[in-house]
């Protein structure tokens, strides 16, 4: 059975910081790209960040940038966000994801680029709330 499971959300002050999981089992993340995906309430689900299989090579969201930070351990088969100077503006569901296929995470430009059809396993999410 494919899991890919989620925590290190919860409620922090602005410009804090919290350090999200994201821990698969029945799959390998190894040969694949994950994503970072955060959906508001109200709001279409938006793509955060993404991480290729080859060489940790990263990619953010404009919104992001500078203040998160992708990482893998393929050992333990699990993918992390850190996120810092975190903002009201930054609460929403986070969700992890698998490819379909090893993709670049960008476009032919090199910069971030990661629709959701591209990925086939999900996490159910975890809630981080920015807020005083």
């Amino acid at each position: 059975q494919v899991q890919l499971v989620e925590s290190g959300g919860g409620l922090v002050q602005p410009g804090g910081s919290l350090k999200l999981s994201c821990a698969a089992s029945g799959v390998t993340l190894d040969y694949y790209a994950i994503g970072w995906f955060r959906q508001a309430p109200g709001k279409e689900r938006e793509g955060v960040s993404c991480i290729r299989s080859s060489a940790g090579y990263a990619y953010y969201a404009d919104s992001v940038k500078g203040r998160f930070t992708i990482f893998r351990d393929n050992d333990k088969n699990t993918v992390y966000l850190q996120m810092n100077s975190l903002k009201p503006e930054d609460t929403a569901v986070y969700y992890c994801a698998r490819s379909v296929v090893d993709i670049s995470c960008s476009d032919v430009s090199g910069i971030y680029y990661s629709p959701t059809h591209e990925y086939d396993y999900w996490g159910q999410g975890t809630q981080v709330t920015v807020s005083s």
